[in-house]
């Protein structure tokens, strides 16, 4: 519904822990009209330049907790709001290379009167710089 406003692309930067990249990190938007139940969102599948991140790789915050996508799935008080800008933390060595890249996230979510996940996509071409 709402999947090309799902990747922040303004928002991606490398992440760096004691003075080293250990990964990347961009800003997310849930795509649904409507926030959710962090145990709501069933997988958050991040895919850059074709290659699809392990699942143990990726990281949600939103306020100032951070969750695995395993940690979410018993998370029952904190939630995900429309419009609420998340970050989605990958930890990859070294991070993003200078240049042009190809981002992909895909969020599928347990609508509670939807007899399916639904699942919104979103792919950007971002630029990180050296």
């Amino acid at each position: 519904m709402f999947d090309r406003y799902m990747i922040c692309a303004d928002t991606v930067r490398n992440l760096t822990r004691g003075g080293k990249v250990v990964g990347f990190e961009f800003g997310a938007r849930i795509a649904y009209y409507r926030g959710l139940g962090l145990s709501m969102v069933e997988d958050l599948a991040v895919t850059l330049d074709g290659e699809k991140i392990p699942r143990e790789c990726v990281r949600f915050t939103v306020g100032d907790k951070i969750f695995s996508l395993d940690q979410m799935e018993t998370e029952y008080e904190a939630r995900w709001e429309f419009g609420e800008i998340a970050t989605v933390s990958v930890l990859k060595e070294n991070g993003l290379s200078p240049g042009e890249h190809t981002l992909e996230l895909t969020e599928q979510l347990r609508v509670s009167y939807m007899p399916f996940p639904i699942q919104g996509r979103d792919r950007k071409t971002i630029v990180a710089s050296a």
